[in-house]
């Protein structure tokens, strides 16, 4: 092989968590818009019986609705999200197309979510599974790329890395 084939395969990986970031966070802005075009803020729709609900929420915490209102704390976390994803995309480089899909996942959320806390002050939030007032907290299209994004790398990290399982043997 020659001497560009680590650099192809590197090229072809972050081609690969490029174009997954941009997925999500098309997704994630296109279905904001939506929800924000056809529901009032508070305002809901069945989509599932009360099993799963749209119901239009503006999210000025994080997660679980926690931190309201601190802007400069999602900002550094934000920052030190941008920075985690730079090194696993370097150390994972040679490992494989999927693992950077799944740092594309978180990519692509954390700019959905920025976008809207730039823009808006807040992050719009719209699904809500659960039963009765039983009830997940409100997400969106970001917030699950981030964790799906971030289960899979655990995952992968724990079960699957071929350098884990070196170590180990």
């Amino acid at each position: 092989m020659s001497c560009d084939a680590p650099r192809t395969r590197g090229s072809t990986e972050l081609l690969a968590l490029g174009l997954t970031a941009v997925a999500v966070l098309g997704l994630d802005q296109l279905s904001k818009a939506l929800v924000v075009g056809a529901l009032e803020v508070g305002e809901q729709a069945s989509v599932l019986g009360d099993l799963v609900v749209l119901w239009h929420v503006q999210n000025r915490g994080a997660a679980f609705s926690l931190f309201q209102d601190a802007s400069v704390l999602f900002y550094l976390v934000t920052l030190v999200a941008f920075g985690m994803i730079a090194y696993f995309h370097r150390a994972f480089v040679g490992r494989g197309r999927w693992v950077q899909v799944v740092l594309g996942l978180v990519l692509g959320g954390t700019l959905g979510n920025l976008m809207d806390r730039l823009r808006l002050g807040y992050v719009t939030d719209f699904v809500s599974v659960g039963i009765g007032d039983l009830r997940w907290p409100t997400w969106n299209v970001a917030d699950a790329s981030i964790v799906v994004g971030i289960l899979a790398l655990v995952a992968y990290l724990t079960l699957m890395d071929p350098l884990r399982r070196e170590a180990g043997a």
